[in-house]
């Protein structure tokens, strides 16, 4: 902050009203207050500086000056000289060096937070999420958790849940189940949650990879059925005479052998065959998904279809429905997720 910058703000301050002797110059600013630390040695200040910097040091001033025989000592207990001694000077001046910092983060931290000290709180919180080690991420969640600063807080919580083990082991965290109990519940909690959407998010992968499988199931079946393949296709048309595999499906083959193996097998579904079975299951998401019902050449397509209307308030036909819609969802992401993929892919001119 610059000197000529300390008037305009101690204009603003109620316990130093605004008159003409108040364009004043940082140089040659007296020290006219004594803040008292625990271990009672004294910290000469400039009361206008401590009031501009912070409202609340600036109200205990203001309150100082109304009492008979103004007292020009503020108390700061509970902290280190040495870190009300940065602090001081920061408010003074804007000024803490990395090493400070360093040192004592997490005192200034504390006292930011109390004093209302939003620039200096907001280098603290940064300075000590970049420092979070196993050893002091206890007492930094624990002061999070008490001055009001969320993102340091759930920094700590993941440093914790990733290290939980080595944490479990530190001075902190035996301190913590002795003194603070509650603190440890959220922690566990944290951690049970963590795990839960880890789980969630493992099950959403797979489930997104099954519905892609089967859309592309459903692709395929409609090239073999429409176009024809190697060794599969619709009555009026001749099979390939290709001997390679489909270049355009990797499950085009197994399909092949599955609709031979269904037109061939004498169990059938009634029968007890699971393959029969499967294919069966394949041909009914299809038809649920189909919107040509009426020309569609995949077999039993427009049966399904004329069944599943008669019967809609089954809760089957529902289970059915919810699954055709997930599948159509993830051919649609998937094809984003392409498109995206081909448009990184094209040179920029």
């Amino acid at each position: 902050m610059s000197p000529a910058n300390f008037s305009d703000d101690l204009k603003l301050h109620p316990a130093f009203p605004a008159t003409d002797s108040d364009v004043i110059s940082a140089e040659n600013l007296e020290p006219d207050i004594h803040i008292l630390t625990s271990d009672g040695q004294h910290i000469p200040a400039h009361a206008s500086l401590l009031a501009a910097a912070s409202p609340v040091l600036g109200s205990i001033i203001c309150d100082l000056r109304k009492t008979r025989g103004f007292n020009n000592v503020i108390q700061i207990l509970g902290v280190p000289y040495d870190a009300v001694s940065v602090f001081v000077g920061f408010l003074c001046a804007s000024m803490c060096s990395e090493e400070e910092m360093e040192k004592f983060g997490i005192h200034l931290l504390a006292l930011s937070h109390v004093y209302l000290v939003p620039k200096l709180k907001r280098r603290c919180i940064k300075a000590l999420a970049q420092r979070l080690t196993v050893d002091n991420v206890v007492d930094v969640l624990q002061l999070a958790r008490l001055c009001d600063a969320p993102d340091l807080y759930f920094k700590s919580m993941k440093l914790i849940n990733e290290n939980f083990k080595a944490v479990e082991h530190a001075e902190g965290w035996q301190f913590l189940q002795n003194n603070d109990p509650f603190l440890e519940l959220e922690i566990l909690q944290f951690i049970d949650e963590a795990e839960l959407r880890k789980k969630n998010a493992k099950k959403l992968k797979e489930d997104q990879s099954l519905y892609l499988q089967l859309s592309e199931a459903m692709e395929c079946l409609e090239h073999i059925c429409t176009e024809g393949c190697t060794s599969v296709g619709p009555h009026d048309i001749e099979p390939s005479k290709t001997k390679g595999p489909c270049s355009k499906f990797s499950t085009c083959e197994g399909l092949q052998h599955s609709i031979k193996h269904f037109a061939a097998c004498k169990k059938k579904v009634n029968g007890g065959c699971l393959r029969c079975k499967r294919f069966w299951q394949l041909l009914k998401l299809h038809s649920s998904i189909c919107e040509h019902s009426d020309i569609c050449k995949v077999p039993m397509c427009r049966q399904f279809k004329t069944k599943t209307q008669s019967e809609k308030k089954r809760k089957n036909v529902t289970r059915w429905n919810l699954l055709a819609k997930k599948v159509m969802s993830a051919k649609f992401i998937s094809s984003l997720s392409v498109s995206k993929k081909k448009r990184e892919e094209e040179p920029r001119e």
